[in-house]
């Protein structure tokens, strides 16, 4: 009976000795990572996800290790070996120094115009984040949410790209759930587009709803909208609208040309100018002009619009 008891015992032992041996193994197995990873916010095992993601050889099992070993970095770290022990890597994820620098898109500003700014802060090539932007955006313009993004030093143009417009489109989905709606549907995309028209026309924040007023009501007594701002797409951003430019521009931006608003939105927009879009101030408006104090001066009639200009040129 006791030989019995001690054959047991011995065989317990023995599998408890064959699942550490394993486990150290498992613990001192190779981890292959690349030189620079984002841990987004959130939970570990969204931590590991992200990584799997990301092409990094862990498992669920290495969120409970993690967890042990303390709460993982947020933000850009820098894996300086490719490749490392398990054990070594999952505590690096903990003691790391996030490695970044801030770059901030502005509300209204367009892609083109974002891209150079990168280009030129982050020492990248123009070119490659244009190919790698065409590569993997879902639309012409309009994609990125404004806001500051945390971005590394050395980052590929391509990984820079999906890594901010990953970020934009969870921002822009929680967005459209607030208003019920689908971020990928076409009525959303019909938002976007209002709110950028009407993020480049409003001069603040207050002034969005009676820019959007103003789209409203033209439209609906189907007169062309005949906003600068729509003309100010891509590289023209910045430029001053001309006569010329009205004259010549043959694209769908032009709403001097073109009934309704553009077919896709005009730059990247803002929250603020998102619900202005959808809740628009309630006027009979159609015209507006910047006054001399900066501030739009609107109007429901032509002749009063037309002394309304007198009055801002003099």
């Amino acid at each position: 009976m006791k030989s019995k008891k001690n054959k047991t015992l011995l065989w317990v032992l023995g599998i408890i000795l064959v699942m550490i041996v394993s486990f150290i193994t498992y613990l001192l197995s190779t981890v292959t990572s690349p030189k620079i990873v984002y841990i987004p916010q959130g939970s570990v095992f969204k931590s590991i996800s992200h990584l799997q993601k990301d092409g990094v050889n862990l498992y669920k099992m290495d969120a409970f290790i993690l967890r042990m070993l303390g709460q993982p970095q947020q933000g850009w770290i820098e894996i300086k070996e490719p490749k490392m022990t398990r054990i070594e890597y999952l505590y690096l994820l903990t003691t790391a120094k996030a490695i970044s620098r801030a770059v901030t898109l502005i509300p209204g500003e367009t892609t083109e115009i974002f891209l150079r700014q990168m280009a030129d802060e982050l020492s990248l090539d123009i070119d490659k984040l244009h190919e790698a932007y065409d590569k993997h955006a879902r639309l012409k313009e309009g994609n990125f949410v404004p806001e500051t993004y945390s971005i590394p030093n050395e980052i590929s143009e391509e990984k820079l790209i999906v890594h901010l417009l990953n970020e934009s489109d969870k921002k822009m989905k929680k967005l459209a759930k607030q208003y019920h709606m689908d971020a990928k549907s076409q009525k959303w995309l019909q938002i976007v587009t209002k709110s950028s028209v009407i993020q480049k026309e409003a001069a603040s924040i207050a002034d969005m709803p009676f820019v959007s007023s103003v789209i409203d009501n033209r439209i609906k007594k189907g007169m062309r909208l005949q906003m600068d701002g729509t003309l100010n797409y891509g590289e023209y951003s910045h430029q001053k609208v001309t006569a010329a430019r009205i004259r010549n521009d043959k694209t769908p931006y032009n709403t001097y040309k073109n009934k309704g608003l553009p077919l896709y939105p005009v730059c990247n927009v803002s929250k603020e100018a998102v619900d202005a879009a959808i809740n628009p101030a309630r006027t009979d408006y159609l015209y507006f002009v910047r006054g001399k104090n900066g501030e739009h001066v609107y109007s429901s009639y032509f002749s009063t619009h037309h002394k309304n200009i007198v009055n801002a040129t003099k």
